[in-house]
């Protein structure tokens, strides 16, 4: 890693420390301090863990498909999360599903959500599909799929329960439960580890099938682990919040924009820090400064949302 790629990460995780801080002191009085900093120490955790999830999800995503306009939930991800709450509350009532204990729903979640991932990614690619845009469309032929289920399951359930449903289907940055946060922690913390140890295969796997096939590369072998770390952060990233669709590619776009090196030994914690910086400060802001008079979530959508179609617009989509 040369140094102005060292710089610049060093400056992104002293930003992070600096949003941190602010977080976790601005506005501290009086009172029972201690249960004040573990709750705010608590969501802090859970904004670093989704944010760095979503970031290096998206750059790994973006890397297999070549496209820089394509983010995980594309593959049907966010939809499958709303159909599990939709199934669940459909069968077990409000009642049932109030009472379902939180840590296996959420290892359920992220068991189902890896399974289409292996599910689909091992089928298309497994059976020699060597074209990844199949394997995307296919993904979106899903998200249509499971976002019809859903609608026909919420027009049939009381209005009791489809305020349930409507809670848990958008992301909520300042909800996080603390009794997931370790599990998350854990299953993000190897995602991310294994990404790093594959990023030298990961920049030959950049230079297209053909190139990265003639210089030895087992190109669909690694194909398959990579989405398949992609499936399990995504996983981990909207069991712990909700879906979000397009804050990853926000992170993304703002990470390739600002690393000065291509390789993803750089790339991958440039966006992870990104990501995490970028939910910490803003959810500082509409907390702390605005008094909750806005949401974090609908904003860092709506910017994702402009800067895909600035990506269409320039024509940059490699």
């Amino acid at each position: 890693m040369d140094r102005t790629a060292a710089t610049l990460i060093a400056a992104l995780m002293a930003l992070l420390a600096a949003a941190s801080l602010v977080w976790m002191f601005q506005g501290i009085g009086g009172g029972n301090r201690a249960f004040i900093l573990h709750l705010r120490a608590t969501k802090l955790a859970g904004l670093v863990v989704v944010g760095a999830a979503v970031g290096i999800a998206t750059v790994l995503f973006q890397t297999v498909a070549a496209n820089r306009v394509l983010t995980p939930s594309i593959m049907g991800f966010d939809a499958l999360y709303v159909l599990l709450q939709t199934g669940l509350v459909a069968a077990l009532g409000v009642a049932g599903f109030a009472a379902l204990p939180v840590a296996a729903k959420f290892l359920a979640e992220v068991a189902a959500m890896s399974l289409l991932a292996g599910l689909l990614f091992g089928t298309l690619l497994g059976r020699g599909a060597r074209d990844i845009p199949r394997t995307i469309l296919t993904g979106v032929i899903l998200g249509v799929l499971f976002r019809s289920l859903s609608t026909f399951l919420a027009r049939i359930m009381d209005p009791n329960a489809f305020a349930v449903v409507q809670s848990v289907s958008f992301a909520s940055f300042g909800s996080i439960d603390a009794a997931l946060l370790p599990m998350a922690a854990l299953i993000m913390a190897g995602c991310v580890a294994g990404a790093l140890w594959l990023a030298p295969r990961l920049d030959v796997l950049a230079l297209g099938r053909e190139v990265a096939t003639s210089l030895g590369l087992r190109f669909d072998r690694l194909v398959l682990v990579t989405l398949g770390l992609v499936g399990m952060l995504v996983s981990v990233s909207t069991a712990l919040v909700g879906p979000v669709a397009f804050f990853g590619l926000l992170v993304a776009g703002l990470a390739h924009g600002l690393s000065p090196s291509a390789r993803h030994a750089v790339l991958l914690p440039v966006a992870g820090l990104i990501g995490a910086a970028i939910l910490v400060a803003g959810q500082t802001l509409f907390e702390r400064l605005m008094g909750q008079t806005g949401t974090l979530s609908v904003v860092v959508e709506f910017a994702g949302g402009l800067f895909f179609l600035f990506l269409l617009l320039k024509g940059r989509v490699r």
